[in-house]
């Protein structure tokens, strides 16, 4: 009987913090051209503390993350995948990012005048 009820509860505890703890998805763009794009793209994601998963697409562009909303927010996210060179809906990443990626990786860029930047990424 006794083990009946700390069961229950341990059950019950779990069941509240479960409640509390806000899992939370989003997409949304980021510039990249190949799997190694893809890998360095969702390791920076992964890195934010409080994503659960990161899932980067290379045809459509689009990262699919899961994440506590009590520790982070896209907003972190969007900016730590910037810091490791790829442009986001949010933030574009340095020149000097950008140019520290593999040639295959560096994809085509646009301006702030929304024209194509001089240097064109390699596809693969």
């Amino acid at each position: 009987m006794k083990t009946r009820l700390v069961n229950l509860v341990v059950m019950l505890l779990i069941g509240a913090t479960a409640v509390f703890a806000q899992s939370k998805t989003d997409k949304f763009k980021v510039s990249g051209n190949c799997d190694m794009c893809k890998n360095r793209i969702e390791k920076a994601a992964m890195a934010v503390d409080g994503v659960s998963k990161a899932d980067w697409n290379s045809e459509t562009k689009m990262i699919e993350l899961s994440f506590e909303s009590s520790k982070t927010d896209a907003h972190k996210v969007q900016m730590a995948i910037a810091m490791a060179g790829y442009d986001t809906e949010m933030h574009k990443a340095s020149d000097k990012a950008y140019n520290a990626l593999p040639g295959c990786c560096q994809y085509e860029r646009t301006s702030s005048t929304g024209k194509k930047d001089e240097h064109k990424g390699h596809m693969h």
